[in-house]
């Protein structure tokens, strides 16, 4: 059966939660410590999807994964810049999951206005049994090109990891930038409407 993308609902944080978990217990992926509890997830969720878009991947009534957008920052000047941010079950990756909720993600985007999409990834120097570079290497599969690179900058499993920066254009940047829409009044969000 095919992978259907749709919006997140508050139904399905339980799921996500269990999705998100072991990234923050077994990896250094997230540079969470503690898996947040579900209150505290469900109003990640409230706040991001006010205004961007978190989209799910299910296939046969399972969530496979979600990806969702956050802003890069506060200032209204960088509101044509997102921060996008990926996690998928350990038994969806390598299957092109990931790659088809980045390409809707990236429709959604371009539709609020959205010109510019930044990813913050956990690397290291030395893969161990907490982080490989997997991440880093998808991400520029996908087109995103380093543009910072900041050494030991999170500790977590009694090692120090570096984060890197890559940036993808989404579109051309002009001098007169129409301001960002939120993705819950634009049409596309309607599509994305589960039944």
């Amino acid at each position: 059966m095919s992978i259907i993308i749709q919006n997140a609902k508050e139904a399905d944080l339980p799921q996500l939660l269990a999705i998100y978990a072991p990234y923050v217990e077994k990896t250094a992926i997230s540079f969470e410590y503690q898996v947040p509890n579900l209150q505290k997830f469900s109003q990640r969720w409230q706040s991001i999807s006010q205004t961007y878009p978190y989209l799910i991947a299910k296939q046969d009534d399972q969530i496979l994964g979600y990806a969702y957008a956050s802003p890069f920052h506060q200032r209204e000047a960088y509101q044509w810049l997102a921060e996008v941010t990926i996690y998928l079950d350990s038994y969806a990756q390598g299957q092109g999951t990931g790659r088809l909720l980045y390409q809707h993600l990236e429709t959604c985007l371009k539709a609020q206005g959205i010109l510019t999409i930044l990813a913050c990834i956990a690397t290291t120097e030395h893969p161990d049994d907490y982080l490989t570079n997997k991440s880093l290497n998808f991400h520029k599969h996908l087109g995103f090109k380093e543009i910072g690179h900041f050494k030991n900058s999170g500790y977590k499993f009694e090692h120090w990891y570096d984060m890197k920066w890559l940036e993808k254009d989404l579109a051309k940047k002009n001098d007169q930038p129409q301001p960002i829409k939120k993705f819950r009044e634009s049409k596309l969000f309607r599509d994305y409407e589960q039944d």
